[in-house]
């Protein structure tokens, strides 16, 4: 793979892409943050190289992953475009922040990509969507964008048009995903189950509905079929969800979030 990666900013996302990277082969880490200890302990996990300052992180790499707060991007970026050249691509996941704002705050030096990763990530299990749209990517840095964001978890290419729909399924997913967990856990409890003993049940629920999902070739509504015996318990609470419109309130939440996340874009 032979390329060097600077990561501005090695807070929680910065570190799971550090740590993800690690593993890989022919890969050189660099990386700056304010955090000087959290930054040395990455040198000493992960071989990565601290440097002083923003723009010796750039100087160096192909490849410049921005891990700072979206308010912060621009002034940031203005710091950072002396160091940029035609050769590198930058590479931002910022939430907001536009592949078109990237591309007018760094003056157009370099090809810029935008990334919309989620928190599993933080555990190697996120789900990325890439923005790939600038003309001037090369298909080696299209391929090596795709490589950096896979040793996190999955990845999907996606026109920028896609990544509101994005950020309201994925991104603002895995709160759906707890806010359920924690309905049911209060429900195991209140139905007498001691909370320790209901938690770990429901999160072995999830684990393994999530993996007969993923390794059965049958599709989810057949498989929540196999559960719903006629005039039975899963019966009965499914028509209890239909009755209070469970499922067009899920549809109508991840709406929401998505007409929030083109509010918030514009």
């Amino acid at each position: 793979m032979g390329a060097t990666i600077s990561f501005i900013g090695t807070g929680n996302m910065g570190a799971a892409l550090i740590k993800g990277l690690a593993r890989m082969d022919g890969v050189k880490l660099a990386g700056f943050d304010l955090d000087r200890d959290k930054l040395n302990v990455l040198c000493v996990e992960c071989s990565l190289t601290a440097v002083s300052s923003i723009h010796e992180a750039v100087a160096m790499a192909d490849y410049v992953v921005m891990c700072v707060k979206p308010q912060q991007m621009k002034a940031v970026l203005a710091d950072v475009h002396p160091a940029l050249a035609p050769g590198k691509c930058l590479i931002s996941i910022a939430a907001g922040v536009s592949q078109a704002q990237l591309a007018e705050w760094t003056g157009h030096v370099c090809p810029v990509v935008r990334v919309m990763p989620n928190t599993p990530a933080l555990v190697a299990k996120g789900v990325s969507a890439v923005c790939l749209d600038d003309p001037h990517l090369s298909q080696e840095q299209k391929g090596m964008v795709q490589d950096i964001f896979s040793s996190i978890g999955s990845v999907h290419v996606l026109e920028e048009k896609g990544f509101d729909a994005f950020t309201a399924v994925a991104g603002s997913g895995p709160a759906y995903v707890f806010y359920f967990m924690e309905a049911v856990i209060e429900a195991a409890v209140h139905a007498g189950l001691p909370r320790p003993q209901a938690t770990k049940i429901v999160e072995d629920l999830f684990e393994g509905s999530l993996a007969l999902a993923k390794q059965s070739l049958t599709h989810v509504s057949l498989l929540r079929e196999m559960v719903t015996s006629p005039a039975g318990t899963t019966i009965a609470a499914l028509t209890h969800m239909d009755r209070q419109a469970v499922r067009a309130s899920i549809i109508d939440a991840v709406l929401a979030a998505k007409k929030r996340s083109e509010e918030l874009g514009n």
